[in-house]
């Protein structure tokens, strides 16, 4: 009952609406809806589908959020969009429900923006404070991990992996999975160096960054393959951040990696 809710908007039956809402004009929420406390719709946004939108998250005017995938296989079965909390999801976003074949669920994390214009393809998995620029496509299945910033006007390829604290240009396609803490520029995405603003920025100790540094500086010019140079990392440097970077190689790659020119 505290919720506000504009008598132009339509709520269906069966939708959970939390204490605190806004529902702006000409809003349209579907019956399998859920939305937590204080969450803020504009206006003329759709929200539809097995959605929930956790706590103080905004969604601004024309967004499409939780229709069915872009996805010719998809035949009508049950899958779910789950958001969290404070999240800004700017106008015209389009974020899809999940696929069987993917796992059946999209999720995004908390305290992330999506820019104007973005989208969000089935079966995606967006981390914690990730930033996502206007007109950025992210592709079916790919995994964004927490503290990623995409440039504006990228296109992230199917099934690919972008580590945590890595930044990726304006104007590039990303087809190959990109390690943590890297930054990735050039229209056909090359990996450039580290994303060493953001490490500082996050009060990353020197020591760190040094190491993290020294690793990358392997990774391009160490001998062997670029598989082999991760696997000498494991077992030469004590870094946190250098273990995390040489997990994330060694893990499971649907997509192969982008590797230092």
């Amino acid at each position: 009952m505290s919720a506000s809710i504009h008598p132009s908007a339509i709520i269906e039956e069966g939708a959970v609406i939390g204490a605190g809402c806004e529902i702006g004009p000409f809003c349209v929420i579907g019956p399998e809806v859920v939305l937590g406390q204080n969450v803020v719709l504009k206006s003329h946004v759709v929200i539809t589908g097995n959605t929930h939108i956790g706590d103080d998250s905004v969604v601004f005017s024309f967004s499409v959020i939780g229709e069915i995938p872009q996805d010719l296989k998809f035949g009508g079965e049950k899958t779910s969009l789950r958001i969290g909390a404070r999240n800004r999801i700017r106008e015209h976003v389009t974020i899809n429900t999940g696929t069987a074949g993917g796992g059946g669920v999209t999720r995004i994390g908390d305290d992330c923006l999506l820019m104007a214009g973005c989208h969000i393809a089935h079966d995606a998995h967006l981390g914690n404070r990730v930033i996502i620029v206007n007109s950025t496509a992210i592709a079916g299945h790919c995994i964004i991990e927490d503290d990623v910033i995409v440039g504006g006007l990228c296109g992230v390829h199917q099934f690919v992996r972008i580590g945590r604290g890595a930044i990726i240009g304006a104007l590039t396609m990303v087809t190959n999975d990109v390690i943590p803490h890297a930054l990735v520029q050039a229209p056909r995405g090359k990996l450039d160096g580290l994303n060493l603003v953001g490490l500082k920025r996050r009060g990353v100790d020197r020591s760190d960054i040094t190491a993290l540094r020294a690793a990358f500086q392997m990774l391009k010019d160490g001998e062997g393959t670029f598989l082999e140079r991760a696997e000498r990392l494991k077992h030469e440097s004590e870094s946190t951040y250098v273990q995390e970077m040489v997990e994330f190689i060694l893990g499971h790659s649907d997509r192969s990696f982008l590797t230092p020119s």
